[in-house]
């Protein structure tokens, strides 16, 4: 058997590609602000669409990353594509936005399940999440997680010693593994 290399490994890389410019450099105040950044296209689409909104620290824009195209009353979208963009933008905060064709503004119980993760992820990620705005309709209307006291940033604690971490037992995660 003569030597060779029977093993290769490949090596990728991932590059942020800019489109052109969708809005002006001002400041995102408030859910309003979300809005006239976004809204009229989102009411524009014929099915839903979920992006995300990279901020600088001082609430500045970076841009805006369209990251679920889905259907006519669902959009599947997941925090590791939701924070690609803002990672590799350097983002310090980012604010969800999606859109409702039917116009109804109610979240969706999957609406309510992804910003809690979203909330939950970017808080260890350290990108707070600021919002997450549903629009729907004319965009005369939205539905702001942020303004209904859903979407909180809490400053975290993290455990430094070592020692007080508790752990999941051996047999708890050979369970778990089961289980999926």
């Amino acid at each position: 058997m003569g030597k060779g290399n029977d093993f290769a490994l490949e090596v990728v890389s991932v590059r942020l590609v800019r489109d052109a410019p969708i809005y002006s450099e001002s400041k995102i105040r408030n859910s309003t602000d979300v809005i006239h950044l976004v809204g009229e296209q989102l009411c524009d689409m014929d099915r839903e669409v979920v992006c995300v909104i990279n901020l600088k620290a001082d609430n500045t824009p970076i841009n805006c990353h369209f990251a679920s195209v889905g259907a006519l009353d669902y959009s599947m979208a997941h925090p590791r594509e939701l924070l690609k963009a803002g990672i590799l933008s350097n983002a310090g905060k980012i604010i969800l936005a999606h859109n409702h064709v039917s116009g109804d503004l109610i979240p969706s119980e999957m609406d309510v399940k992804l910003t809690d993760q979203m909330q939950q992820v970017c808080g260890l990620v350290g990108i707070p999440l600021l919002d997450h705005v549903i629009v729907g309709g004319d965009n005369s209307r939205y539905f702001s997680f942020h303004e209904k006291g859903l979407v909180k940033n809490p400053h975290r604690e993290y455990q430094t010693d070592y020692r007080k971490l508790e752990w999941d037992s051996p047999a708890e995660v050979a369970e778990r593994g089961r289980s999926r």
